[in-house]
């Protein structure tokens, strides 16, 4: 019998981008709700943007972004002093044979967006988009 190969056109597994959108939310909510004892991490308001899983399930890239960007490398090092307790709970949350490592990273596509706007408004390279009519 052949093996189902159901993967998306990026060529992540579906079950691997349900399992990432299923942490992000869970990790959102902890957030969201200031379940982290830390003083920073409460007083910011933190944007969980995507997560990324293993093909394994065992390690997790989650891309996070603080609130108009303020003190993004501040926030990104509470995230990582309390990695070990967003593990545990993600854990007892999620319904896997292991618990997965989390990697917190800074998410900036959001900035790539703003360049790329920025230089599509350009005159330049405006008159280029209009076209000739």
């Amino acid at each position: 019998m052949a093996k189902f190969n159901d993967t998306s056109s990026e060529g992540r597994s579906v079950r691997l981008l349900r399992v990432g959108e299923q942490m992000r939310h869970i990790l959102s909510e902890i957030l969201m709700r200031g379940d982290v004892h830390d003083d920073l991490l409460q007083s910011h308001l933190v944007s969980v943007t995507e997560v990324r899983m293993s093909p394994d399930l065992r390690h997790a890239t989650v891309f996070v972004k603080p609130l108009l960007g303020q003190n993004e490398e501040a926030v990104l090092k509470a995230l990582r002093t309390n990695t070990a307790f967003l593990q545990r709970e993600v854990a007892s949350r999620v319904q896997m044979k292991y618990a997965a490592k989390l990697k917190f990273l800074s998410d900036d596509s959001f900035d790539e967006a703003t360049h790329v706007e920025k230089l599509l408004k350009q005159p330049k390279v405006a008159q280029d988009i209009v076209g000739d009519d």
